[in-house]
């Protein structure tokens, strides 16, 4: 019998369970909105639990919103710690998957997950330092550094990071609940809606509201291309989903560098450098049964 993985896409909207061994080959499918913490993994439970008894399902990965206690030795491993997602704060994502279908379960961020199936499927494959950017409901960033996810004391929180505002240009005073004008503050689909009453795919192309949003983009990736020395920057979401935003930050990253990081692959292929996911919006839930795969060698 061959091996199959599972892998949980939870997203503070949607959830995607999958079993399969990659791209190419999904053999079982499903997907609901996020209710509760319980009526939703339960959900989770049932559509894996026939797969185990079969004795097909060799493990489940699980890409998950966050923020998430990451940390092995922890006593909430696994959990969902302190999410502005109502009802979700301290939810043990892994200890209930884990209890209920009774198969290794392993669990990372969203993004970490999505970058790790660009790794073995996408857009990052050969590469072992690179990040991955979502731009959409919220802005979150993860990847490798040296073939290792992107962890630390807890995990990265790139959306987060504090950029120049300019509130003479955009007096808008940003989203974030917890800082304002950060980068998903500034940046993200819903600051983008507050901003100019429209929601992001219902502006038109010529709006000045995509050279703001590139702005604001890469002044992020400098920031992150500085510190961190990707081989690639990979960015997917539905705010990227407007083709000349890829243009107007690869322009504009190339600007604020000043000529500085002297890399061809930077001042020579940006095009190759900055560039959507090769999964298109299936890199989460493909992250997630990679998750599984590394879990299960």
């Amino acid at each position: 019998m061959s091996r199959l993985f599972g892998g949980i896409e939870a997203g503070g909207t949607k959830f995607v369970c999958a079993v399969g061994t990659g791209p190419g080959d999904i053999r079982s499918e499903d997907r609901f909105s996020t209710g509760s913490p319980g009526e939703t993994l339960e959900k989770c439970v049932e559509f894996f639990r026939s797969h185990a008894d079969a004795g097909s399902l060799t493990a489940i990965g699980i890409a998950s919103f966050g923020p998430l206690d990451l940390r092995p030795d922890s006593a909430t491993f696994g959990f969902i710690t302190a999410t502005t997602k109502p009802g979700w704060d301290n939810t043990d994502v892994a200890g209930t998957l884990t209890e209920g279908v009774g198969v290794p379960v392993t669990i990372d961020t969203d993004v970490n997950a999505a970058a790790l199936g660009e790794n073995v499927w996408g857009a990052a494959r050969g590469l072992d330092t690179f990040i991955y950017l979502t731009i959409g409901t919220g802005i979150g960033g993860g990847g490798m550094a040296g073939g290792r996810p992107l962890h630390g004391l807890v995990h990265p929180e790139m959306g987060h990071l504090r950029i120049p505002h300019d509130t003479a240009r955009d007096p808008f005073p940003g989203c974030c609940p917890y800082h304002g004008d950060c980068l998903e503050g500034l940046a993200s689909g819903p600051a983008l809606e507050q901003r100019w009453g429209t929601r992001a795919e219902e502006l038109p192309p010529d709006h000045p509201a995509w050279e703001l949003e590139a702005e604001y983009l890469a002044l992020a990736l400098v920031d992150y291309i500085v510190t961190l020395s990707p081989q690639r920057v990979i960015m997917g979401g539905g705010v990227m989903e407007r083709g000349q935003l890829f243009y107007l930050v690869r322009a504009r990253v190339l600007e604020l560098l000043g000529g500085y990081v002297r890399a061809p692959e930077v001042l020579d292929a940006i095009d190759d450098f900055i560039v959507p996911p090769s999964l298109g919006n299936r890199a989460g839930v493909l992250g997630a049964i990679a998750l599984a795969r590394s879990q299960a060698r």
